[in-house]
């Protein structure tokens, strides 16, 4: 990772390590690691919105480790690092185009997660690589939705597919892809009214847009992927299992980690779901937009332990 992204990435995960590694080198101190002191670091684990599943792992991995007893907070820390590292490794995924473009990439969530501007940024990203990038609207509901994305196509130089409001959301994305397979598109990205993961007639929509998509090419979409404000903490957890549930995930994109402490939900989505995270964000600006290494990730929360 170039020095400026990794710099970035651990700026932006500042205030996740100040209440996750901070606290448990607080937490632990000098002091021997009996249960209470287990204790006291799993509600450390919890309140960092690592998640139940995933804290449980980390705690019973310290509990069953035969260095435990006479082991202190170097060790203890080192030992999380690696189970945590060791979850998100067997997730790591990057985001990929397909060998026969163009690939196709629905992007959704819930209002407010930062789907526009995640479709802006892979849209001046792909088009920075040479890549031919086609945008479809097809968010018909809210008003500024195309204007915004008529922006973010032009700054990337990319083409854009829009209907009038109020267009069926399945046609806006057909229409796209068909006009991207025409005009040589190497990558279609569709954007989706954002909609709460409890309406199940919104949810319902998506899973049209997929069969419609699947009439052009059994592969397409090629990712679905999920957009989620790290600022929600559990509530992304929510989202990603309901969203996952409903119409099946390729990868989550986790954005506003440089405004949130909770940072530590991407390792209670890897402990809990079979989906990876694909990408990061750290910031406003276009190269914010990371795509999401653990080594880097485990890096910039734990350093090497011993700090």
């Amino acid at each position: 990772m170039p020095s400026s992204l990794w710099t970035r990435l651990s700026s932006g995960l500042a205030r996740t390590k100040f209440h996750l590694t901070d606290r448990m080198r607080q937490v632990l101190g000098s002091r021997a690691l009996s249960r209470d002191v287990l204790d006291d670091l799993e509600e450390v684990l919890i309140g960092a919105d690592v998640g139940v599943e995933a804290t449980t792992r980390i705690i019973e991995t310290l509990e069953q480790a035969p260095e435990r007893p006479s082991a202190g907070a170097t060790w203890a820390i080192k030992k999380v690092r690696s189970t945590v590292h060791e979850m998100l490794a067997r997730r790591a995924i990057k985001l990929a185009l397909s060998d026969a473009p163009p690939t196709v990439i629905l992007v959704v969530g819930v209002n407010g997660v930062g789907k526009t501007t995640t479709i802006g940024k892979l849209a001046a990203r792909f088009a920075s690589g040479g890549k031919k990038v086609l945008i479809g609207a097809a968010d018909t509901f809210r008003a500024a939705a195309d204007e915004q994305l008529t922006i973010w196509a032009e700054r990337a130089s990319a083409q854009i597919v829009r209907h009038q409001r109020g267009s069926d959301a399945a046609s806006v994305a057909y229409d796209a892809v068909s006009a991207a397979r025409a005009r040589g598109s190497d990558v279609v990205l569709i954007d989706t009214a954002g909609r709460l993961h409890t309406k199940l007639n919104l949810m319902e929509e998506l899973k049209k847009i997929k069969r419609v998509l699947s009439k052009l090419d059994p592969s397409y979409p090629h990712e679905t992927l999920l957009v989620l404000d790290a600022m929600s903490g559990q509530n992304a957890l929510v989202q990603a299992k309901q969203f996952h549930q409903a119409i099946g995930l390729s990868g989550i994109a986790l954005t506003k980690l440089d405004s949130s402490a909770k940072g530590g939900i991407i390792i209670a989505i890897a402990g809990e779901l079979d989906v990876p995270i694909k990408l990061v964000g750290v910031g406003e600006a276009m190269e914010d937009l990371q795509d999401f290494d653990p080594d880097a990730f485990v890096e910039a929360l734990f350093g090497d332990g011993v700090q």
